[in-house]
């Protein structure tokens, strides 16, 4: 198997055509062309779909794809382990997580990672819970930390913590004036309210979408923003309610007491937070040492129970 014909095969199975494989890999698309041509006379089938938009494996190219994933995996394995043996403490360790939920975790665990491997390189993608979970499968980050339901035979899951999705109203909203704070409430008691929203693509979103759907709510949306920190800021600064998990309901953002948590009833609207990796990759002793601390470290003080004694 030629592997550099695989690499380029996963390049256009990954953009979708010919045509933009070719502008991101710089190659000709006649030189992509040729390279189908030479795996299809080795395979002796054809591995796409023709006129398809986006390109399609066969039964063929499907198979072909996996082995040529297993290879790859291989590879990549044996050259990790022979580098731990040749550089002990040296290394890089690429990770996947959401934005929001490095701000949480990193600053908890960094300064103990960074004393126990002073020499190990951190590098961070961070995106989405959806586009993170293809990084990891992909091989393109060693671990990921993500917010999903394990459904996937690659991955390890390692559970972290287990979040409440809350209500979080402005002191001058009516629900605020009208029903106790930390009061459990169902959605419906802020139907008249105007609504901060999460955008579509986060795991919050869709929890907030089966509360509507539950309640045939059509919410007044002012504003959608793709931040849970811009989220918190603008309804701690307006008339306006948001639905937020409450792991990222700091107390220094419950310190300045313009706002007020309501939980919520009627659905199941938890949210599981794990850290993942695949599970043919070899994990360096330093990938499962920050795993470790992760789960330990990681995991954020929980303040509901202390607001709703105050």
């Amino acid at each position: 198997m030629n592997l550099k014909h695989a690499q380029y095969i996963m390049e256009i199975i990954k953009e979708g055509s010919i045509t933009n494989a070719s502008k991101t890999m710089h190659v000709s698309q006649p030189a992509l062309s040729q390279t189908i041509k030479a795996v299809e006379k080795y395979l002796g089938a054809p591995i796409f779909l023709r006129n398809t938009k986006p390109i399609v494996l066969t039964e063929a190219g499907k198979k072909y794809i996996a082995a040529v994933k297993k290879i790859i995996t291989i590879s990549t394995n044996l050259l990790h382990e022979v580098s731990d043996i040749q550089y002990e403490g040296y290394g890089t360790l690429r990770l996947g997580i959401p934005i929001q939920r490095a701000m949480q975790m990193l600053p908890r665990v960094m300064p103990v990672f960074r004393q126990r491997y002073p020499h190990i390189k951190l590098e961070i993608k961070e995106a989405g819970s959806n586009t993170t979970e293809k990084a990891v499968l992909n091989g393109d980050v060693d671990i990921a930390v993500l917010t999903t339901t394990p459904n996937n035979d690659e991955l390890n899951y390692d559970l972290v913590e287990t979040e409440d999705v809350v209500l979080v109203a402005n002191k001058m909203t009516m629900l605020a004036q009208r029903i106790e704070p930390g009061t459990a409430i169902h959605i419906t008691e802020a139907k008249n309210e105007s609504f901060i929203s999460i955008t579509e693509g986060h795991n919050v979103r869709r929890v907030q979408e089966t509360l509507f759907d539950v309640y045939e709510m059509k919410p007044h949306i002012i504003l959608e923003t793709s931040s849970i920190e811009v989220g918190k800021r603008l309804v701690n600064s307006m008339e306006s309610v948001f639905i937020c998990p409450d792991v990222y309901l700091d107390p220094y953002f419950l310190s300045q007491d313009r706002c007020v948590l309501y939980p919520l009833l009627g659905v199941a609207n938890k949210r599981y937070c794990y850290v993942c990796s695949r599970r043919d990759a070899y994990l360096s002793p330093y990938a499962r040492a920050f795993i470790e601390l992760i789960k330990t470290r990681g995991v954020k003080e929980r303040i509901q129970d202390d607001y709703e004694k105050k």
